[in-house]
């Protein structure tokens, strides 16, 4: 694992014309969230639930739309990088439920902490589940409900999501009803908004920007948000409620041009390599920011500095994750293929340079070899985010301590084995200071966790 990643992205609409086209656009713009596979629910002319799904891209997905739902008015999507269940088709999302009086479909960013013991109570109740998805479980959870009568409705879901423990945003897709819901400690982010005379929602602002809408806010915490043609309703399903948002979201998952709980991305990231200067100054000739989540940071390290920023190093946009590399060489020296260093703005500088996290270290210390290489005289490393020295449980594929770097070694260790000439990470405070928050979920750093672990403790 070079970087970490996230779990998924989910996006619906809801009384819309082309529903499945304007989720396939939305989720084009959430890709950053997930590369393994993607998937469309949505409802035919007929009213029939109908699903699409298949391990890839969005563009190679659904390269030419979305077949046979030009005349769909619901959707919800589905974007995954799994971290939890495995790879495989059939955990792709969203998923489908079917009933004798029609279905419904659900889709899910995040993860489950609860899984194992409730896949195993709902095993023994003679559940049987076509996934290794703890994303399956809330459809399982309502299905048990719905057999003993009634409809999907709000109290239902919300009794299943009591049930529920850790980070989610679930989408629930019916026949009449789109239902939007956010864990009780707004780990994930969760918005939507009005298009046209409908409604769309997305794990994140700029997916529905692009699409067009407006009045865009955030599903709260714990909240469960109905969309449906009498309007919207807000239920609180949860009677204790946090604003934990995941620190990552801010640090390095999401796209700069969200909004996040009323915070813009890039101002949060900027402000924070301000800070980062504040707290750990350096002497030297140029600020460079490692593409793409390091740029915010090092724009405001270097405004608060007055080192001038410059684009010496260059992302080749063409280079997929899936690259493969022939020789062991290359391998090994895998940042050489999707960055270029700027041999001429480099040689005999001093470099300060901007990465959002460092996870195993061997990212950042090939990119140093490489830098020096190209002839830097000093290199600086700074790091918009604190040590990383825990396993996340909530949707991030950080599973166990032995993956990070900085739970065995000290910053001075770190700095050693990456080969900078020194190395500095910003203080938890500062991270704080940066969003204007006075909570959010920083267990990866800290150890600090907001729920229960269960079988994970």
């Amino acid at each position: 694992m070079q970087k970490i990643r996230e779990e998924c992205g989910v996006f619906g609409a809801f009384g819309v014309e082309g529903a499945a086209e304007i989720v396939r656009m939305g989720l084009a713009f959430l890709q950053h969230r997930g590369q393994e596979g993607c998937g469309i629910a949505y409802l035919d002319r007929d009213g029939n639930l109908c699903l699409k799904k298949k391990l890839g891209l969005v563009s190679g997905v659904f390269p030419r739309g979305v077949p046979d739902a030009g005349t769909s008015r619901s959707a919800i999507g589905h974007v995954r990088y799994g971290t939890s269940g495995g790879s495989g088709e059939d955990n792709v999302q969203p998923f489908v439920f079917r009933l004798k009086d029609g279905g419904f479909a659900t889709a899910h960013n995040g993860n489950i902490v609860n899984a194992d013991e409730l896949f195993k109570a709902l095993s023994v109740r003679g559940k049987l589940f076509h996934s290794s998805s703890d994303s399956e479980i809330l459809g399982a959870l309502l299905g048990e409900s719905l057999r003993r009568g009634g409809n999907v409705s709000e109290p239902l879901i919300a009794r299943a999501l009591n049930q529920v423990d850790g980070a989610f945003s679930f989408l629930v897709l019916t026949g009449d009803t789109l239902y939007a819901c956010r864990d009780k400690y707004g780990l994930r982010p969760l918005s939507y908004g009005r298009l046209g005379n409908g409604f769309v929602v997305g794990s994140e602002t700029c997916s529905l920007e692009a699409v067009g809408a407006h009045s865009v806010r955030d599903v709260r915490p714990g909240e469960i948000v109905r969309l449906s043609a009498d309007g919207i309703n807000h239920t609180l399903y949860a009677s204790v409620r946090q604003n934990a948002m995941c620190a990552m979201e801010y640090i390095y998952f999401a796209r700069p041009d969200s909004d996040i709980e009323g915070l813009n991305v890039h101002a949060f990231r900027k402000e924070s390599g301000k800070i980062l200067f504040r707290e750990s100054p350096c002497g030297a000739d140029m600020v460079i920011g490692v593409p793409d989540s390091g740029f915010s940071a090092a724009i405001g390290y270097s405004e608060a500095s007055g080192i001038p920023m410059e684009m010496a190093l260059v992302k080749n946009a063409y280079v997929a994750r899936t690259f493969i590399q022939p020789t062991q060489e290359m391998r090994l020296n895998g940042v050489r293929m999707k960055l270029s260093p700027v041999r001429s703005l480099i040689c005999g500088k001093r470099l300060v340079v901007v990465d959002d996290s460092i996870v195993r270290g061997t990212t950042s210390r090939q990119l140093i070899r490489m830098l020096r290489d190209a002839g830097a005289r000093e290199v600086h490393m700074r790091i918009p985010s604190p040590p990383l020295r825990n396993p996340c449980y909530y949707g991030v594929d950080i599973s166990s301590r032995e993956e990070l770097i900085s739970a065995s070694l000290d910053v001075e260790g770190v700095c050693r084995f990456i080969g900078a000439d020194s190395l500095a990470f910003i203080s938890p405070e500062g991270l704080m200071e940066a969003g204007k928050r006075t909570r959010m979920c920083m267990a990866c750093f800290s150890g600090n966790y907001p729920t229960d672990l269960y079988s994970h403790g």
